[in-house]
């Protein structure tokens, strides 16, 4: 691209797009688009926005410009539920989720993508809830133009696209509270508002809900029939170490299979996720009554999304699974459970 004083710069196309910012006005936009022809009466305003010199496209020219690259990596970038800028602003272009989900970004190619150095990708973090048309992700390179093959490095790392947002597809929950102390009414129940409540965002509505004893075939039998009623189960109580703890032996005799009991998140240490045919059951434990964020808030998104949870996952959660105190009070937006 050629340097041209802005004096002298009538008539010619400008070869990219100019910002305006006022911080006095609140105001950051695009002032002139890539492309616009230099009149005399642009002058002065250019000068207003600090443009002494603009830059044009020479003939001939073999640097990828900001805009041409945004737009190969767009369409290869997006995924399942996500959509982008039909056209870059300011050699940006932004990428939404197109429905509620989980949002889901190989972090791995994105490192190696972003470890280009001119290309910049910046996400949200990965498995992160969002709303329908809430921006996830942004691409620009950082220079005006940059060569093509940075670029084509780019295009490699895309064969398969890189986000993606996983709609929420359970509906239905059973709330199983067990506890004799419950069951035999000397104290009140708090899990089944506690949970009716976490799920209501999410549109999953509890459709079976019982009260047992510390019994593990009464718990196991329950859990069994939820099983075979609903999307996803939630068992509560009796989920830590001590010897009287049958709830999560009885949902193993239920059929459900645990990877791993318990997790490195806290609060929410008991928190115990298994499959029963291909149905969440998940053992919760009573942090959930005084914490408004606990480890179940970090994974339900993915369990009602159908996203798979392996040890691996859960071993990984340590890294950033301690709540830092009053997280509960902005969670999601806080680091708890970021990692």
């Amino acid at each position: 691209m050629r340097k041209v004083d802005v004096k002298d710069a009538v008539g010619l196309p400008l070869g990219h797009d100019i910002t305006e910012i006022s911080a006095e006005k609140k105001i950051k936009r695009v002032a002139f688009r890539r492309g616009h022809i230099i009149a005399q009466e642009d002058v002065p305003r250019l000068l207003d926005l600090g443009k002494s010199a603009i830059f044009v496209v020479e003939p001939g020219e073999t640097e990828m410009h900001e805009d041409d690259a945004a737009l190969t990596v767009a369409p290869l970038a997006a995924g399942a539920n996500i959509e982008h800028d039909a056209e870059p602003r300011e050699g940006k272009i932004n990428f939404r989720a197109a429905c509620d989900g989980v949002f889901r970004v190989d972090a791995e190619r994105l490192y190696r993508i972003n470890r280009l150095a001119i290309p910049t990708m910046p996400t949200i973090p990965n498995n992160f809830p969002v709303k329908a048309g809430q921006q996830v992700a942004g691409f620009r390179i950082v220079p005006l133009t940059c060569d093509p093959a940075i670029i084509d490095q780019v295009v490699a790392e895309l064969k398969q696209p890189l986000l993606s947002v996983e709609s929420f597809k359970l509906k239905t929950a059973a709330v199983i509270v067990t506890g004799s102390e419950v069951y035999e009414g000397r104290i009140k129940d708090g899990f089944l508002p506690r949970l009716t409540e976490t799920l209501k965002p999410f549109d999953v509505t509890v459709t079976y809900h019982a009260i047992v004893p510390d019994d593990r075939q009464r718990i196991t039998s329950e859990v069994k029939q939820a099983v075979a009623d609903c999307d996803i189960v939630f068992v509560t109580g009796g989920t830590s170490v001590d010897p009287d703890d049958v709830t999560v032996l009885a949902v193993q005799d239920a059929g459900a299979h645990y990877e791993v009991r318990g997790m490195p998140v806290q609060p929410g240490n008991n928190f115990t996720v298994g499959y029963a045919d291909g149905t969440p059951v998940c053992a919760v434990p009573a942090a959930t009554l005084f914490h408004r964020a606990t480890a179940l808030d970090i994974l339900l998104p993915r369990l009602l999304a159908e996203v798979p949870i392996t040890a691996e996952d859960i071993y990984r959660m340590g890294h950033g699974g301690l709540a830092q105190p009053g997280a509960e009070d902005h969670f999601p937006d806080c680091t708890f459970g970021i990692n």
